[in-house]
């Protein structure tokens, strides 16, 4: 990617026709939905909320940060997802709305209490 070459962020680049590709996912929602709402998580706990395979949740966590929505972090065998800091306003603003059309929905309220009810969260020594 040509935005790379130039240590220049991708988002700047998006074309909103990209942005809702990637939006047009239900896991992705569901993902995003959370990280909007939560800040930072482990994909660890993306998968227990979502109740869905580490494979399959990883996958989708790909797309969003090859997209430049998503950001991820190591911590030793872990890796944490937050949505980019360089997300343009355009986009962020589409993401808060999806976030406000999603409230108090399914599968996004039992995705969020999923979560809440997570016994070993990172802060409890993640994924034990």
């Amino acid at each position: 990617m040509l935005a790379h070459i130039y240590m220049l962020p991708y988002i700047i680049f998006m074309d909103p026709v990209e942005l809702f590709k990637q939006l047009s996912d239900i896991t992705r929602l569901r993902c995003l939905a959370l990280l909007f709402s939560e800040g930072e998580l482990c994909v660890c706990e993306l998968t227990e909320a979502l109740d869905l395979s580490q494979p399959k949740i990883s996958r989708h966590l790909a797309q969003l940060r090859e997209a430049g929505v998503v950001q991820s972090r190591r911590a030793g065998h872990w890796v944490h997802y937050r949505l980019h800091q360089d997300l343009s306003a355009w986009a962020m603003q589409i993401i808060k709305g999806m976030q406000a059309g999603a409230e108090g929905r399914e599968p996004y309220c039992s995705d969020r209490l999923a979560l809440h009810n997570m016994s070993n969260r990172p802060s409890a020594a993640c994924c034990s």
